[in-house]
């Protein structure tokens, strides 16, 4: 699949994070008080729009397969590692528990002006250029405990896209149905008296 006007690789790339990135500064997703409210069951707001990004996303990949626009063989599914997998989901949600930031969520709120967001995207930063450097005396470790090898959730269970889809699209609206009550977290305003 190509796009008109040269909008792929690194500029497709760079186009769908600004995007993406201004959907999540509007969404309040800037603010860590948001974000850790969602730890604590308080406010479902990062749930109902993540969600809704996942099924708008595979909703219109599995449009363009139909129209002929994309091919299966062109989108690239990883083997799952499970010791890999856990290692970096204990990491990313210790550092959201801890500091209320998911690695986007802090390059939103360091370009909102949030010295927080600085301070994550910082720690981001430094994360990755120590990872990198012991990416060889983790590689072991990264690769044991291969899972399913580069399926899909409608391959690994053997049912249609569609049935896939059709359960996704019932958790949000589920979901969405017993959290329409919740009301949202208020976060403090720096400056205002409680």
């Amino acid at each position: 699949m190509t796009f008109p006007l040269g909008f792929n690789g690194a500029l497709s790339g760079l186009l769908c994070g600004l995007i993406f990135g201004f959907a999540l500064e509007r969404a309040g997703f800037a603010s860590a008080c948001k974000l850790t409210a969602q730890l604590r069951f308080k406010d479902w707001a990062v749930f109902n729009v993540m969600f809704t990004a996942i099924l708008v996303a595979a909703f219109g990949m599995y449009i363009l397969e139909l129209a002929g626009l994309l091919s299966k063989d062109a989108v690239y599914v990883p083997t799952t590692y499970l010791w890999a997998t856990l290692l970096g989901g204990v990491g990313v949600g210790a550092g959201m528990a801890i500091g209320g930031y998911c690695p986007g969520t802090s390059v939103v709120g360091f370009m909102s002006g949030k010295l927080d967001g600085l301070v994550f995207f910082v720690g981001i930063i430094i994360g990755t250029w120590v990872f990198a450097g012991a990416y060889d005396w983790l590689l072991p470790m990264l690769e044991a405990a291969p899972g399913p090898e580069a399926q899909t959730l409608s391959q690994l269970l053997h049912v249609p896209d569609m049935v896939v889809l059709l359960a996704l699209t019932a958790v949000a609206a589920v979901v969405g149905w017993f959290t329409a009550r919740t009301p949202a977290a208020s976060c403090p305003v720096p400056g205002e008296s409680s």
